[in-house]
Protein backbone atom coordinates (compact mmCIF):
# COMPACT_ATOMS: atom_id res chain seq x y z
CA UNK A 1 0.00 0.00 0.00
CA UNK A 2 1.68 3.63 -0.72
CA UNK A 3 0.44 6.85 -0.97
CA UNK A 4 -0.12 8.56 -4.32
CA UNK A 5 2.02 11.38 -5.26
CA UNK A 6 -1.19 13.58 -6.47
CA UNK A 7 -1.88 13.94 -2.88
CA UNK A 8 0.99 15.29 -1.42
CA UNK A 9 1.01 19.02 -2.82
CA UNK A 10 -0.88 21.40 -0.62
CA UNK A 11 -0.96 25.15 -0.67
CA UNK A 12 0.08 27.17 2.71
CA UNK A 13 -3.59 28.60 2.78
CA UNK A 14 -5.51 25.06 2.59
CA UNK A 15 -3.14 23.54 5.04
CA UNK A 16 -3.94 26.53 7.15
CA UNK A 17 -7.82 26.14 6.81
CA UNK A 18 -7.55 22.08 7.19
CA UNK A 19 -5.82 23.02 10.77
CA UNK A 20 -8.51 25.03 11.96
CA UNK A 21 -11.39 22.36 10.16
CA UNK A 22 -9.58 19.85 12.63
CA UNK A 23 -9.32 22.36 15.96
CA UNK A 24 -13.17 22.48 15.35
CA UNK A 25 -13.44 18.65 15.76
CA UNK A 26 -10.80 18.24 18.34
CA UNK A 27 -12.45 20.94 20.19
CA UNK A 28 -15.61 19.17 20.23
CA UNK A 29 -14.42 15.68 21.16
CA UNK A 30 -12.35 17.06 24.39
CA UNK A 31 -15.06 19.74 25.32
CA UNK A 32 -17.92 16.79 24.94
CA UNK A 33 -16.09 15.28 28.86
CA UNK A 34 -16.52 17.77 30.64
CA UNK A 35 -19.77 20.05 29.41
CA UNK A 36 -22.57 17.62 30.48
CA UNK A 37 -20.91 17.73 33.63
CA UNK A 38 -22.45 21.27 34.59
CA UNK A 39 -25.92 20.33 32.86
CA UNK A 40 -26.37 17.14 35.01
CA UNK A 41 -28.36 18.79 37.87
CA UNK A 42 -31.02 20.19 35.33
CA UNK A 43 -31.18 17.20 32.95
CA UNK A 44 -31.34 15.36 36.00
CA UNK A 45 -34.37 17.58 37.21
CA UNK A 46 -36.36 17.40 34.49
CA UNK A 47 -35.81 13.76 32.93
CA UNK A 48 -36.17 12.49 36.41
CA UNK A 49 -33.32 9.75 36.96
CA UNK A 50 -31.77 8.80 40.43
CA UNK A 51 -28.65 10.30 41.72
CA UNK A 52 -26.95 6.40 41.13
CA UNK A 53 -28.02 6.38 37.42
CA UNK A 54 -26.48 10.22 36.73
CA UNK A 55 -22.93 8.60 36.43
CA UNK A 56 -24.29 6.77 32.70
CA UNK A 57 -24.32 10.48 31.35
CA UNK A 58 -20.81 10.19 32.02
CA UNK A 59 -19.27 6.79 31.80
CA UNK A 60 -21.61 6.22 28.64
CA UNK A 61 -19.34 8.70 26.39
CA UNK A 62 -16.40 7.55 28.55
CA UNK A 63 -16.78 3.33 28.10
CA UNK A 64 -17.65 4.14 24.28
CA UNK A 65 -14.82 6.41 23.64
CA UNK A 66 -12.00 4.73 25.40
CA UNK A 67 -12.69 1.26 24.25
CA UNK A 68 -12.91 2.29 20.93
CA UNK A 69 -10.30 4.76 19.76
CA UNK A 70 -7.47 1.91 19.15
CA UNK A 71 -10.13 0.89 16.05
CA UNK A 72 -11.28 4.38 15.04
CA UNK A 73 -7.74 5.06 14.38
CA UNK A 74 -6.95 2.58 12.12
CA UNK A 75 -10.33 2.42 10.03
CA UNK A 76 -9.15 5.48 9.47
CA UNK A 77 -5.74 4.27 8.40
CA UNK A 78 -8.06 1.83 6.26
CA UNK A 79 -11.10 3.30 4.65
CA UNK A 80 -8.96 6.78 4.04
CA UNK A 81 -9.21 9.83 6.62
CA UNK A 82 -11.12 12.70 4.71
CA UNK A 83 -14.00 9.53 4.76
CA UNK A 84 -13.82 9.00 8.29
CA UNK A 85 -13.46 12.20 8.95
CA UNK A 86 -16.54 13.23 7.83
CA UNK A 87 -18.57 9.85 8.36
CA UNK A 88 -17.33 11.07 12.58
CA UNK A 89 -18.66 14.43 12.36
CA UNK A 90 -22.04 13.42 10.76
CA UNK A 91 -22.57 10.55 13.19
CA UNK A 92 -21.21 12.93 16.26
CA UNK A 93 -23.76 15.63 15.51
CA UNK A 94 -26.94 13.33 15.00
CA UNK A 95 -26.19 11.54 18.33
CA UNK A 96 -26.01 14.70 20.36
CA UNK A 97 -29.12 16.02 18.08
CA UNK A 98 -30.57 13.10 19.43
CA UNK A 99 -29.24 13.07 22.82
CA UNK A 100 -30.56 17.06 23.24
CA UNK A 101 -34.14 16.05 22.01
CA UNK A 102 -34.07 12.80 24.69
CA UNK A 103 -37.37 12.49 25.95
CA UNK A 104 -35.70 10.41 28.72
CA UNK A 105 -32.78 9.18 30.86
CA UNK A 106 -32.37 5.69 28.45
CA UNK A 107 -32.57 7.62 24.99
CA UNK A 108 -30.17 10.12 26.42
CA UNK A 109 -27.85 7.76 27.80
CA UNK A 110 -27.98 6.06 24.36
CA UNK A 111 -26.92 8.98 22.76
CA UNK A 112 -23.90 9.52 24.64
CA UNK A 113 -22.56 6.21 24.05
CA UNK A 114 -22.90 6.72 20.56
CA UNK A 115 -21.08 9.78 21.09
CA UNK A 116 -18.52 8.18 22.46
CA UNK A 117 -18.32 5.74 19.21
CA UNK A 118 -18.07 8.21 16.65
CA UNK A 119 -15.73 10.22 19.13
CA UNK A 120 -13.83 7.70 18.59
CA UNK A 121 -13.59 7.65 15.30
CA UNK A 122 -13.15 10.99 14.68
CA UNK A 123 -10.27 12.16 17.27
CA UNK A 124 -7.55 10.08 16.47
CA UNK A 125 -8.65 11.02 12.32
CA UNK A 126 -8.10 14.61 13.23
CA UNK A 127 -4.82 13.96 14.50
CA UNK A 128 -3.78 11.93 12.06
CA UNK A 129 -4.80 14.57 9.66
CA UNK A 130 -2.85 16.81 11.47
CA UNK A 131 0.01 14.67 11.60
CA UNK A 132 0.26 13.98 7.71
CA UNK A 133 -1.00 17.84 6.56
CA UNK A 134 2.20 19.51 8.58
CA UNK A 135 5.38 18.12 7.57
CA UNK A 136 7.31 21.01 7.28
CA UNK A 137 9.12 21.72 10.81
CA UNK A 138 7.77 25.31 11.00
CA UNK A 139 4.83 25.03 10.07
CA UNK A 140 4.30 21.85 11.74
CA UNK A 141 5.20 23.02 15.42
CA UNK A 142 2.69 26.19 15.16
CA UNK A 143 -0.09 23.58 14.46
CA UNK A 144 0.59 21.40 17.12
CA UNK A 145 0.48 24.60 19.34
CA UNK A 146 -2.78 24.62 18.44
CA UNK A 147 -3.74 20.96 18.57
CA UNK A 148 -2.27 20.88 22.15
CA UNK A 149 -3.61 23.84 23.13
CA UNK A 150 -6.88 22.54 22.75
CA UNK A 151 -6.01 18.96 23.47
CA UNK A 152 -5.07 20.36 27.28
CA UNK A 153 -7.38 23.28 27.37
CA UNK A 154 -10.60 21.49 26.01
CA UNK A 155 -12.16 20.33 29.21
CA UNK A 156 -11.72 23.76 30.72
CA UNK A 157 -13.84 25.42 27.97
CA UNK A 158 -16.16 23.23 28.39
CA UNK A 159 -16.99 24.06 31.91
CA UNK A 160 -17.15 27.47 30.78
CA UNK A 161 -19.40 26.29 27.63
CA UNK A 162 -21.46 24.59 29.97
CA UNK A 163 -22.24 27.07 32.86
CA UNK A 164 -22.78 29.70 30.39
CA UNK A 165 -25.56 27.53 27.95
CA UNK A 166 -27.32 25.57 31.75
CA UNK A 167 -27.84 29.26 33.08
CA UNK A 168 -28.73 31.33 30.27
CA UNK A 169 -30.19 29.06 28.08
CA UNK A 170 -31.30 25.16 28.47
CA UNK A 171 -29.18 21.96 29.03
CA UNK A 172 -30.68 20.69 26.04
CA UNK A 173 -28.13 23.18 24.44
CA UNK A 174 -24.47 21.72 26.10
CA UNK A 175 -25.65 18.83 23.40
CA UNK A 176 -27.18 20.92 20.15
CA UNK A 177 -24.32 23.21 20.11
CA UNK A 178 -22.01 20.43 18.68
CA UNK A 179 -24.68 20.43 15.98
CA UNK A 180 -23.08 23.96 14.57
CA UNK A 181 -19.59 23.10 15.00
CA UNK A 182 -19.67 20.06 13.18
CA UNK A 183 -21.88 21.62 10.70
CA UNK A 184 -18.68 24.04 10.10
CA UNK A 185 -16.25 21.27 10.45
CA UNK A 186 -17.93 19.38 7.88
CA UNK A 187 -18.11 22.00 5.44
CA UNK A 188 -14.49 22.71 6.40
CA UNK A 189 -13.68 19.10 5.74
CA UNK A 190 -15.43 18.49 2.30
CA UNK A 191 -13.35 21.62 1.37
CA UNK A 192 -10.14 21.55 2.35
CA UNK A 193 -9.28 17.59 3.76
CA UNK A 194 -7.46 16.16 0.58
CA UNK A 195 -8.35 12.42 -0.19
CA UNK A 196 -5.56 10.15 -0.50
CA UNK A 197 -5.22 7.82 -2.76
CA UNK A 198 -4.18 4.16 -1.71
CA UNK A 199 -2.45 1.96 -4.28
CA UNK A 200 -2.06 -1.50 -4.48
CA UNK A 201 -4.63 -4.46 -2.78
CA UNK A 202 -5.98 -2.61 0.87
CA UNK A 203 -4.58 -4.11 4.15
CA UNK A 204 -7.46 -6.33 5.87
CA UNK A 205 -8.51 -5.27 9.49
CA UNK A 206 -6.84 -7.07 12.50
CA UNK A 207 -10.16 -8.98 13.75
CA UNK A 208 -8.57 -10.77 16.67
CA UNK A 209 -6.77 -7.94 17.64
CA UNK A 210 -9.63 -5.59 17.63
CA UNK A 211 -11.49 -7.74 19.49
CA UNK A 212 -8.81 -8.07 22.11
CA UNK A 213 -8.28 -4.60 22.09
CA UNK A 214 -11.81 -3.35 22.68
CA UNK A 215 -12.78 -5.79 25.12
CA UNK A 216 -9.25 -4.79 26.83
CA UNK A 217 -10.00 -1.27 26.93
CA UNK A 218 -13.39 -1.72 27.50
CA UNK A 219 -13.09 -3.73 30.50
CA UNK A 220 -10.06 -1.12 31.71
CA UNK A 221 -12.44 2.09 31.21
CA UNK A 222 -15.20 0.16 32.97
CA UNK A 223 -13.35 -0.55 35.92
CA UNK A 224 -12.02 2.60 36.67
CA UNK A 225 -15.76 4.54 36.31
CA UNK A 226 -17.30 1.12 38.74
CA UNK A 227 -14.23 2.10 41.34
CA UNK A 228 -15.09 5.83 40.93
CA UNK A 229 -18.73 5.31 42.20
CA UNK A 230 -18.33 1.88 43.99
CA UNK A 231 -15.05 2.55 45.70
CA UNK A 232 -11.45 0.19 44.94
CA UNK A 233 -12.70 -2.71 47.33
CA UNK A 234 -15.59 -3.78 44.69
CA UNK A 235 -15.11 -7.00 42.96
CA UNK A 236 -16.61 -5.91 39.89
CA UNK A 237 -14.06 -2.98 39.60
CA UNK A 238 -10.92 -5.34 39.84
CA UNK A 239 -12.65 -7.85 37.88
CA UNK A 240 -12.91 -5.47 35.27
CA UNK A 241 -9.42 -4.36 35.69
CA UNK A 242 -7.71 -8.06 36.03
CA UNK A 243 -9.84 -9.07 33.27
CA UNK A 244 -8.65 -6.20 31.41
CA UNK A 245 -5.13 -6.93 32.19
CA UNK A 246 -5.40 -10.62 30.60
CA UNK A 247 -6.89 -9.38 27.57
CA UNK A 248 -3.70 -6.45 26.86
CA UNK A 249 -1.42 -9.18 27.25
CA UNK A 250 -3.03 -11.13 25.14
CA UNK A 251 -3.33 -8.29 22.58
CA UNK A 252 0.29 -7.71 22.56
CA UNK A 253 1.15 -11.45 22.12
CA UNK A 254 -1.25 -11.32 19.15
CA UNK A 255 -0.04 -8.00 17.51
CA UNK A 256 3.62 -9.82 17.55
CA UNK A 257 2.54 -12.55 15.17
CA UNK A 258 -0.82 -11.00 13.19
CA UNK A 259 0.34 -10.35 9.93
CA UNK A 260 -2.21 -6.94 9.59
CA UNK A 261 -1.49 -6.01 13.31
CA UNK A 262 -3.81 -3.26 14.32
CA UNK A 263 -1.42 -2.01 16.37
CA UNK A 264 2.46 -2.27 15.21
CA UNK A 265 4.46 -3.05 18.04
CA UNK A 266 7.40 -0.89 16.84
CA UNK A 267 5.14 2.50 17.23
CA UNK A 268 4.54 1.72 21.01
CA UNK A 269 8.23 0.84 21.56
CA UNK A 270 10.14 3.79 20.16
CA UNK A 271 11.68 5.58 23.28
CA UNK A 272 10.48 9.06 22.56
CA UNK A 273 7.17 8.17 21.56
CA UNK A 274 7.16 5.52 24.77
CA UNK A 275 7.97 8.94 26.89
CA UNK A 276 5.32 10.94 24.72
CA UNK A 277 2.12 8.54 25.84
CA UNK A 278 3.38 8.45 29.45
CA UNK A 279 3.65 12.39 29.63
CA UNK A 280 0.06 12.23 28.23
CA UNK A 281 -1.22 9.80 30.34
CA UNK A 282 0.30 11.52 33.69
CA UNK A 283 -1.38 14.87 32.19
CA UNK A 284 -4.88 13.24 31.73
CA UNK A 285 -5.05 11.76 35.12
CA UNK A 286 -3.93 15.07 36.39
CA UNK A 287 -5.54 17.50 34.67
CA UNK A 288 -9.22 15.82 35.10
CA UNK A 289 -8.68 15.60 38.34
CA UNK A 290 -8.15 19.09 38.71
CA UNK A 291 -11.00 19.87 36.57
CA UNK A 292 -13.35 17.88 39.10
CA UNK A 293 -12.51 19.22 42.62
CA UNK A 294 -11.84 22.95 41.37
CA UNK A 295 -15.10 22.53 40.14
CA UNK A 296 -16.58 21.46 43.19
CA UNK A 297 -14.95 24.07 45.66
CA UNK A 298 -15.89 26.90 43.35
CA UNK A 299 -19.08 25.90 43.48
CA UNK A 300 -20.31 23.68 47.00
CA UNK A 301 -17.47 25.82 48.89
CA UNK A 302 -17.10 29.24 47.38
CA UNK A 303 -20.87 29.34 45.70
CA UNK A 304 -19.77 30.40 42.62
CA UNK A 305 -22.65 29.85 39.96
CA UNK A 306 -21.65 27.51 36.77
CA UNK A 307 -20.75 30.66 35.05
CA UNK A 308 -18.38 32.12 37.32
CA UNK A 309 -16.75 28.81 37.67
CA UNK A 310 -16.23 28.35 33.69
CA UNK A 311 -14.43 32.05 33.82
CA UNK A 312 -12.42 30.98 36.56
CA UNK A 313 -10.67 29.19 34.32
CA UNK A 314 -10.17 31.43 31.51
CA UNK A 315 -6.36 32.27 33.18
CA UNK A 316 -5.66 29.09 33.05
CA UNK A 317 -6.89 28.57 29.25
CA UNK A 318 -5.07 31.86 28.09
CA UNK A 319 -1.70 30.62 29.93
CA UNK A 320 -1.91 27.46 28.47
CA UNK A 321 -2.57 28.67 24.82
CA UNK A 322 0.25 31.06 25.68
CA UNK A 323 2.76 28.01 26.65
CA UNK A 324 2.00 26.03 23.76
CA UNK A 325 2.77 28.46 21.41
CA UNK A 326 5.68 29.41 22.81
CA UNK A 327 6.90 25.84 23.83
CA UNK A 328 6.15 24.66 20.61
CA UNK A 329 7.80 27.85 17.92
CA UNK A 330 10.69 28.59 20.14
CA UNK A 331 11.62 25.99 22.54
CA UNK A 332 11.01 22.79 21.86
CA UNK A 333 13.39 23.33 18.41
CA UNK A 334 15.68 24.36 20.56
CA UNK A 335 15.35 22.41 23.58
CA UNK A 336 13.80 19.28 22.45
CA UNK A 337 11.57 17.40 24.70
CA UNK A 338 13.72 16.04 27.25
CA UNK A 339 13.85 18.97 29.13
CA UNK A 340 10.70 21.19 28.09
CA UNK A 341 8.76 18.51 29.27
CA UNK A 342 9.98 17.96 32.79
CA UNK A 343 9.85 21.49 32.92
CA UNK A 344 6.48 21.39 32.18
CA UNK A 345 5.87 18.62 34.81
CA UNK A 346 7.31 21.03 37.39
CA UNK A 347 5.34 23.74 36.73
CA UNK A 348 2.08 21.70 37.15
CA UNK A 349 3.36 19.87 40.24
CA UNK A 350 3.84 23.80 41.37
CA UNK A 351 0.28 24.64 40.45
CA UNK A 352 -0.81 21.79 42.42
CA UNK A 353 0.33 22.52 45.56
CA UNK A 354 -0.85 25.94 45.36
CA UNK A 355 -4.19 24.52 45.12
CA UNK A 356 -3.18 22.75 48.42
CA UNK A 357 -3.51 25.92 50.25
CA UNK A 358 -6.95 26.85 49.72
CA UNK A 359 -9.11 27.38 52.07
CA UNK A 360 -13.18 28.10 53.05
CA UNK A 361 -11.49 32.39 53.13
CA UNK A 362 -9.14 32.01 49.83
CA UNK A 363 -9.89 34.73 47.28
CA UNK A 364 -9.89 34.19 43.67
CA UNK A 365 -6.64 37.02 42.70
CA UNK A 366 -4.71 35.94 45.47
CA UNK A 367 -5.19 32.53 45.99
CA UNK A 368 -6.60 31.06 42.75
CA UNK A 369 -5.22 32.70 39.90
CA UNK A 370 -1.59 32.08 40.36
CA UNK A 371 -2.15 28.45 40.75
CA UNK A 372 -4.44 28.35 37.34
CA UNK A 373 -1.65 30.45 35.72
CA UNK A 374 1.47 28.34 36.59
CA UNK A 375 -0.88 24.84 36.45
CA UNK A 376 -1.70 26.42 32.47
CA UNK A 377 1.77 27.09 31.52
CA UNK A 378 2.26 23.84 32.71
CA UNK A 379 0.31 21.75 30.70
CA UNK A 380 1.23 24.00 27.46
CA UNK A 381 4.79 23.24 27.90
CA UNK A 382 3.93 19.35 28.43
CA UNK A 383 0.87 18.64 26.11
CA UNK A 384 1.92 20.14 22.43
CA UNK A 385 5.75 18.81 23.00
CA UNK A 386 4.32 15.12 23.38
CA UNK A 387 1.86 15.30 20.89
CA UNK A 388 3.90 16.59 18.10
CA UNK A 389 7.12 14.08 19.55
CA UNK A 390 4.83 10.94 19.89
CA UNK A 391 3.13 11.22 16.37
CA UNK A 392 6.75 12.38 14.43
CA UNK A 393 8.23 9.99 12.33
CA UNK A 394 5.20 7.42 12.37
CA UNK A 395 4.64 5.94 8.83
CA UNK A 396 2.07 7.73 7.20
CA UNK A 397 0.05 4.30 6.92
CA UNK A 398 -0.62 3.98 10.42
CA UNK A 399 -0.98 7.40 11.71
CA UNK A 400 -4.33 6.85 12.11
CA UNK A 401 -3.90 4.04 15.08
CA UNK A 402 -0.31 6.15 16.01
CA UNK A 403 -2.55 9.14 16.74
CA UNK A 404 -5.28 7.03 18.82
CA UNK A 405 -2.84 5.86 21.34
CA UNK A 406 -2.33 9.73 22.10
CA UNK A 407 -6.14 10.05 22.65
CA UNK A 408 -6.06 6.83 24.61
CA UNK A 409 -3.28 7.80 26.81
CA UNK A 410 -5.47 11.23 27.91
CA UNK A 411 -8.89 9.60 28.00
CA UNK A 412 -7.41 6.21 30.19
CA UNK A 413 -4.55 8.52 32.21
CA UNK A 414 -8.29 11.10 32.66
CA UNK A 415 -10.17 8.09 34.14
CA UNK A 416 -7.62 6.33 36.36
CA UNK A 417 -6.86 10.06 37.59
CA UNK A 418 -10.81 10.72 38.56
CA UNK A 419 -11.30 7.18 39.94
CA UNK A 420 -8.10 7.28 41.80
CA UNK A 421 -8.41 10.41 43.34
CA UNK A 422 -12.35 10.82 44.11
CA UNK A 423 -11.62 7.70 46.32
CA UNK A 424 -8.67 9.25 48.01
CA UNK A 425 -10.74 12.43 48.53
CA UNK A 426 -13.76 10.96 50.03
CA UNK A 427 -11.68 8.34 52.32
CA UNK A 428 -9.95 12.12 53.60
CA UNK A 429 -13.34 13.63 53.78
CA UNK A 430 -14.60 10.97 56.11
CA UNK A 431 -11.73 10.77 58.29
CA UNK A 432 -11.62 14.56 58.64
CA UNK A 433 -15.21 13.89 59.68
CA UNK A 434 -14.25 10.81 62.41
CA UNK A 435 -11.94 13.35 63.89
CA UNK A 436 -13.80 16.29 64.31
CA UNK A 437 -17.09 15.37 65.71
CA UNK A 438 -19.76 16.43 66.38
CA UNK A 439 -20.38 16.53 62.51
CA UNK A 440 -21.60 20.62 62.16
CA UNK A 441 -21.98 22.44 58.88
CA UNK A 442 -19.05 23.76 59.34
CA UNK A 443 -17.26 20.65 60.01
CA UNK A 444 -19.03 19.58 57.00
CA UNK A 445 -17.54 22.28 55.03
CA UNK A 446 -13.53 21.79 56.15
CA UNK A 447 -13.73 18.09 55.54
CA UNK A 448 -14.89 18.76 51.90
CA UNK A 449 -11.96 21.37 51.39
CA UNK A 450 -9.44 18.91 53.31
CA UNK A 451 -10.52 16.06 50.75
CA UNK A 452 -10.09 18.61 48.25
CA UNK A 453 -6.57 19.25 49.25
CA UNK A 454 -5.39 15.53 49.38
CA UNK A 455 -6.53 14.97 45.94
CA UNK A 456 -4.01 18.08 44.74
CA UNK A 457 -1.39 16.32 46.86
CA UNK A 458 -1.80 12.93 44.91
CA UNK A 459 -2.27 15.00 41.32
CA UNK A 460 0.94 16.73 42.42
CA UNK A 461 2.64 13.80 43.38
CA UNK A 462 1.23 12.32 39.35
CA UNK A 463 3.35 15.09 37.78
CA UNK A 464 6.28 15.11 39.79
CA UNK A 465 6.93 11.34 39.01
CA UNK A 466 6.30 12.51 35.35
CA UNK A 467 8.70 15.38 35.57
CA UNK A 468 11.55 12.33 36.53
CA UNK A 469 10.09 9.66 34.38
CA UNK A 470 9.99 12.28 31.08
CA UNK A 471 13.09 13.02 32.19
CA UNK A 472 15.01 9.71 32.01
CA UNK A 473 13.00 8.73 29.18
CA UNK A 474 13.08 11.35 26.60
CA UNK A 475 16.31 11.39 24.43
CA UNK A 476 18.77 14.00 24.38
CA UNK A 477 18.21 15.12 21.62
CA UNK A 478 14.71 15.22 19.04
CA UNK A 479 15.26 13.04 16.22
CA UNK A 480 12.29 11.79 14.07
CA UNK A 481 11.61 8.05 15.34
CA UNK A 482 12.41 5.15 13.09
CA UNK A 483 8.93 4.96 11.13
CA UNK A 484 7.07 1.68 11.72
CA UNK A 485 7.07 -1.25 9.78
CA UNK A 486 4.02 -1.38 7.24
CA UNK A 487 2.08 -4.72 7.40
CA UNK A 488 2.93 -7.05 3.91
CA UNK A 489 0.16 -7.03 1.96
Amino acid sequence: MSVSKHSAPRTASRRWWILTTVALAQLMVVLDSTVVNIALPAAQAELGFSDADRQWVITAYSLAFGSLLLLGGRLSDLIGRKRTFIIGLIGFAVASAVGGAAPGFGTLVAARAVQGAFAALLAPTALAVLTTTFTIPKERARAFGVFGAIAGAGGAIGLLLGGFLTEYFDWRWNLYINVFIAIAAVIGGAIFVVSVTLDGPRPKLDVPGTILAVTALFALVYGLSNAETDGWDSPLSWGMLVASGILLIAFVLWQRRASHPLLPLAIVVNRNRGASFSSVFISGAGLFGVFLFVTFYLEKSLNYTPVQTGVAFLPMIASLILAAQLSTNLLLPRLGPKILVPTGMILATIGMILFTRLTLESTYAADLLPAFIILGLGIGSIMPASIQTATLGIDGHFAGVGSALVNTSQQVGGSIGTALLNTLAATAAANYVAGHLPATEQVMADAAVASYATAYWWGAGFFAFGAVLSALLFRRRQRPAAPAPVAQT
